[in-house]
């Protein structure tokens, strides 16, 4: 099969709307990559961030948000269609990367709710190796289904991506009870808990994962609904390339949105990256966090 070397760009530049899509995209990809790359330098930099589970499943999600973010550069500035046909398309490999936040996500929830409702037998069984290997298969599932799908025919394939669709719908229901569970945890027995810094730090990760999975719902919600409907009914809405879908814009979006409101949510994280990227970046502003 021969390959075209030569991509057209994702818009023609002949509407205004096509000069503000084409930048868009080049802010979003340069912002997703900077500060979700901080993210992951500021984390790895940090030896006491690097030893707690909850940092390792955020180390998980950055490293993917940063390929997100240079997966921009490719998917929102070219004329690129991912599909059953593709058009100049990376075979799912950089889409993809949302599905490794999917499944990361998910097992982050499942660690803070035995980290709070069983700190014994968490703080017993559930260990640094044990997440990094946990972490580590959400890439493998992720890869090793799509290599699959890859390899066999496009009318195999096709069903092999509805029963991804059909277990995806499992686990946002999943995510969201426990969405629904930690908040109720939040909101009740840590309040009821003596003032510690135990309590304080079950507190913060509680919140920011509980934020992180309501916004990165509310932002993929859209494109998957859409994809549910073009294959049970064969409607739905369709676009041009993946730069004017704008509901993979939103889901794309949550690479920058993500590794924001780990920063916001954690002030140990926020001085991380502050002391391992920004303040070298920039030096006049050394006086302050």
């Amino acid at each position: 099969m021969l390959l075209n070397t030569t991509v057209p760009l994702s818009v023609n530049f002949d509407r205004a709307e096509d000069f503000l899509i084409f930048i868009f995209h080049i802010l979003f990809a340069t912002s997703a990559v900077l500060v979700a790359g901080s993210v992951v330098i500021g984390i790895s930099s940090n030896r006491s961030l690097r030893g707690q589970n909850r940092f390792i499943f955020m180390l998980n999600t950055s490293i993917s948000d940063t390929l997100t973010g240079f997966s921009v550069y490719y998917l929102g500035l070219f004329d690129v269609q991912e599909g059953y046909p593709s058009r100049n398309g990376t075979f799912y490999i950089l889409p993809s990367f949302l599905g490794v936040n999917v499944l990361t996500f998910l097992f982050a929830q499942f660690d803070r709710y035995l980290a709070v409702c069983h700190p014994f037998f968490y703080n017993r069984y559930i260990k640094r190796p044990a997440v990094i290997s946990v972490c580590g298969f959400c890439w493998i599932y992720t890869y090793l289904i799509l290599t699959v799908q890859n390899l066999v025919p496009i009318s195999k394939a096709a069903q092999i991506n509805a029963f991804g669709v059909m277990t995806l719908q499992v686990i946002v229901l999943i995510k969201v009870v426990m969405t629904v569970k930690l908040y109720i945890i939040a909101r009740g027995q840590l309040v009821r808990e003596a003032p510690s810094a135990d309590r304080d730090s079950k507190t913060e990760s509680l919140r920011i994962i509980v934020f992180v999975v309501i916004c990165f719902l509310a932002l993929w919600g859209p494109s998957f609904v859409n994809i549910i409907v073009r294959q049970l009914t064969g409607k739905g809405l369709r676009f041009r390339n993946e730069a004017t879908n704008l509901f993979a814009t939103m889901a794309r979006i949550n690479a920058l949105f993500t590794p924001a409101l780990y920063i916001w949510g954690s002030p140990a994280l926020r001085g991380a990256v502050w002391r391992a990227v920004w303040r070298r970046v920039c030096p006049w502003r050394r006086g302050r966090l």
